[in-house]
């Protein structure tokens, strides 16, 4: 399937405001490949298409992810925000017949977060974070730490994540803190 043809479909399944932040995801995505060594074609499909589900109906969600034998955990069937990324790799391995492993895991954790992250994985959950189009408290302070090293961000954005969801009483997904932890224990070199 040609770019053109996944925006076509993605025009047809997401807000336009959805289908601009996809753009500009793909657009980060790209240029944070470009700056650490990544593959930029495969960055900019994973932002492309990272939030592919993110304006369907719940019961679709839920629906593609059964189909895939997907069971949800506890903290994720409470978190419907996460849906969007489960669903969206089965989505488009099932629908659009990505067969891309990498791009696939980058869809599937670009929400969470998990320990052991490929480059390109920490490329796409990076650039949902400092895309053109976002705005929230922070975003400047988001955009240094990326050009300062993936891992710098990182950290910056994992904290950033815990502190958001912990101050809004929100359960926080194993794979976030795993990803954290790994990254602070790096960062010590234990």
């Amino acid at each position: 399937m040609t770019l053109n043809a996944y925006k076509r479909i993605l025009m047809e399944r997401l807000t336009e405001k959805r289908y601009l932040h996809s753009l500009a995801v793909a657009d980060e995505a790209t240029r944070l490949a470009e700056k650490y060594g990544a593959d930029p074609d495969r960055a900019y499909l994973a932002g492309l298409l990272h939030d592919i589900m993110k304006d369907a109906p719940k019961e679709e969600m839920l629906q593609t992810m059964e189909r895939f034998g997907i069971i949800l955990t506890d903290i994720e069937k409470n978190a419907p925000k996460l849906w969007h990324a489960v669903a969206g790799a089965c989505y488009v391995r099932q629908q659009l017949d990505v067969e891309d492993e990498g791009v696939i895991r980058a869809i599937r954790y670009h929400t969470t977060a998990r320990k052991n992250m490929s480059l390109l994985e920490k490329i796409l959950y990076l650039a949902d974070f400092t895309s053109a189009d976002r705005d929230y408290p922070g975003v400047e302070n988001m955009r240094k730490a990326v050009e300062q090293g993936l891992e710098t961000a990182m950290t910056e954005a994992l904290s950033f994540t815990i502190t958001d969801l912990a101050e809004g009483g929100l359960p926080i997904h194993p794979d976030t803190f795993e990803a954290y932890n790994q990254i602070a224990l790096q960062n010590r070199g234990a």
